[in-house]
């Protein structure tokens, strides 16, 4: 049997050894998050009571080991369709997760006490790699199928798109009030269960 000699540097195991080392981070309560300088990756886990992420709820009981939800928070220079190269180093993580904070906070049927996050700087060009290997790695619902939760409100004029599905069942952000209807709340529902069931 022929089998490939192990690269270190294959595109792939990079990303796993990117996604790997924030499940080594410390855990803090994404209410009472202290300031810090960085841009990379986070993962948001959720303990609450929302009766349909119960799944979810019980694997992070004793330890976190499913995020509800994970992202990026990359240098203006990267988003620009730069490199980000020799951007200086600011709060690009720490505000990614305030700006999740609000949108919890705002969420009428959310506690903001039952979230938590780890975090990871990551150098700028490694960023997008890190990302989808931990999304991939462990498929937080609010990645798949609750999409729409790092929304933003895009503005007067720009309301004619659908409302998220995460604004749907989480209802609160004002602005997105005034997007049109989407998927029904049940439909939603159901998605969740079925993925939730799949995954368990």
């Amino acid at each position: 049997m022929e089998t490939l000699p192990f690269n270190p540097l294959d595109k792939w195991n990079l990303g796993i050894s990117i996604a790997s080392a924030i499940f080594e981070q410390q855990i803090y309560p994404l209410n009472n998050l202290p300031s810090f300088n960085g841009a990379g990756i986070y993962a948001i886990y959720y303990k609450g009571g929302f009766p349909h992420y119960k799944n979810v709820t019980n694997k992070n009981k004793d330890t976190f080991l499913q995020p509800i939800y994970a992202g990026k928070a990359v240098p203006e220079g990267i988003r620009k369709g730069g490199l980000g190269l020799d951007v200086p180093v600011g709060e690009y993580l720490y505000k990614r997760l305030n700006e999740h904070r609000k949108s919890i906070e705002a969420a009428t049927n959310l506690y903001i006490e039952d979230f938590y996050c780890r975090f990871l700087p990551v150098d700028d060009i490694w960023i997008p790699l890190g990302e989808s290997l931990l999304i991939e790695k462990t498929k937080p619902l609010w990645n798949i199928v609750v999409d729409g939760f790092g929304n933003h409100d895009p503005g007067s004029g720009r309301y004619n798109q659908q409302i998220s599905a995460w604004d749907t069942i989480h209802p609160g952000r004002q602005w997105a009030l005034k997007l049109q209807k989407g998927k029904h709340e049940e439909e939603i529902i159901k998605q969740i269960i079925v993925f939730l069931n799949k995954n368990e």
